[in-house]
């Protein structure tokens, strides 16, 4: 909605009206009743010479969108006035608001200030009806475009029955098209049967180039269990494993995203993602520094395989560990999170734990992390630390020590977080002090005598 704008412009002692949304149609209102733009009166004329009537508060929810004329927003609420009053200064305000602003004790005009000499408000019809016109009028393109949205992508749901080949790649470019823009075109499609027969394309003879607009859509629909049970047979899972290695960035993107929807349904078992091609090919994508828009998408996904058991292992056999460690420093705070959890994760594994040791920097990136994101990535960042040191203490102590741990920990112990994240770094920070003297540990830690 646009700011509130006084309309200053006046012929002949009437008010101008911009009623074109763009500020190039103005009119004042005997002009706009002869013109006809009001509408007679409330009513619309259809196609069929009946006129409909339209609840002007659903047009005004409806339309939110749209640029509204400035002369329609009350200069209150700055929104698209339903019930306009005058007031004496000739004024204009939605009723509710301005009894609202007499209720709290106001004897002025909200808009100039000025003091009232009356305090009564007259209904401005006029205004009303131009007002009800104007969004009757709008309310109707949208439900003819709607409407002829609806009638192209049944056309287009028959069509993709009968073609193949390019044509069918068309068809399917256009029907992706028109789903990504509007809301009824989903429905439509969903209504119709049009998941369906979109998800029956996908099969182990299925082009990459057919693939790719199949999964585009079906990621922008909401998938009931039957549909993904159907995406979830051998062929098509492996059509999308094939699509996200060898796939344009966009299509890598929508299959892991595709593939993570399909994670939440009851039915599945993860030896279906238990693949090396699939995790290798998450990799390839979170670690794609050309295409930053797949790190998010990549690591979700990641994050959800590895709450399976049974990948774990593959996960770490992939080299996932020291490829997530060296993209820490890079991270925003939401990929962060994710990269942290994944890696917190594996550190429960002992195979996870010897990469992470292995790892020349992981205490330093991790260490960096503590206090300084949020304190769900300093808990992160500290079960893992813990882990790493207890199973080398004497060897990942004391390089955690030279990175800063010891400070990093007593700022965890003299903060606000949680006592359980206090009592860990208390742990840690014990663990680290085993191999110095009490001397050198403390000027490692760089304390003030106060705080020795």
């Amino acid at each position: 909605m646009p700011m509130y704008q006084p309309s200053g412009r006046r012929r002949d002692g009437g008010v101008m009206y911009d009623v074109g949304g763009d500020g190039g149609h103005v009119l004042d209102l005997e002009t706009a009743v002869k013109d006809g733009i009001l509408g007679g009166g409330g009513g619309v004329v259809c196609g069929s010479g009946v006129a409909e009537k339209f609840d002007l508060k659903k047009m005004i929810e409806e339309l939110e969108s749209i640029d509204v004329p400035s002369v329609f927003i009350c200069p209150i609420s700055l929104e698209p006035m339903q019930d306009p009053v005058t007031i004496c200064t000739g004024q204009t305000y939605e009723r509710s608001n301005i009894v609202k602003w007499f209720s709290m004790g106001h004897f002025t005009c909200p808009t100039t200030m000025q003091e009232l000499w009356d305090d009564s408000i007259t209904p401005n019809k006029t205004l009303y009806q131009l007002i009800y016109s104007w969004f009757s009028q709008k309310y109707l393109v949208m439900k003819k475009r709607s409407e002829d949205v609806q009638g192209r992508v049944l056309e287009v749901l028959e069509t993709l029955k009968k073609v193949k080949g390019q044509a069918r790649i068309q068809a399917l470019k256009e029907l992706r098209q028109v789903v990504s823009v509007h809301a009824s075109a989903k429905k439509t499609v969903t209504d119709n049967g049009g998941i369906g027969l979109i998800s029956s394309l996908l099969g182990p003879f299925t082009s990459h180039a057919v693939g790719s607009e199949v999964i585009g859509i079906l990621v922008s629909l909401s998938l009931d269990l039957e549909s993904k049970s159907n995406l979830l047979q051998p062929a098509k899972i492996s059509l999308m494993v094939d699509m996200l290695n060898e796939g344009s960035n966009e299509t890598k993107i929508n299959c892991t995203k595709l593939i993570e929807i399909l994670m939440e349904g009851k039915d599945f078992e993860s030896d279906i993602v238990s693949s090396l091609s699939l995790l290798v090919g998450l990799l390839r994508l979170v670690k794609d520094k050309r295409h930053p828009n797949g790190i998010l998408a990549g690591l979700t996904l990641l994050k959800t395989i590895c709450l399976h058991e049974l990948v774990q292992n593959s996960v770490v056999s992939i080299g996932a560990v020291p490829q997530l460690v060296e993209l820490l420093p890079n991270l925003n705070p939401e990929c962060l999170e994710l990269a942290l959890y994944i890696l917190e994760v594996l550190s429960t594994l002992q195979v996870g734990r010897l990469a992470l040791k292995d790892c020349p920097n992981t205490i330093p990136n991790v260490v960096k992390l503590l206090m300084r994101v949020s304190e769900s990535c300093t808990q992160l960042a500290l079960a893992i630390l813990s882990a790493v040191c207890k199973l080398a203490p004497e060897e990942c102590a004391s390089i955690a020590v030279e990175a800063g741990l010891a400070a990093k920990l007593l700022l965890v112990i003299q903060s606000g977080c949680n006592p359980v994240l206090k009592q860990r770094a208390a742990e840690l920070l014990k663990l680290c002090s085993l191999n110095y003297t009490a001397t050198i540990f403390i000027s490692k830690c760089k304390l003030t005598r106060t705080i020795q």
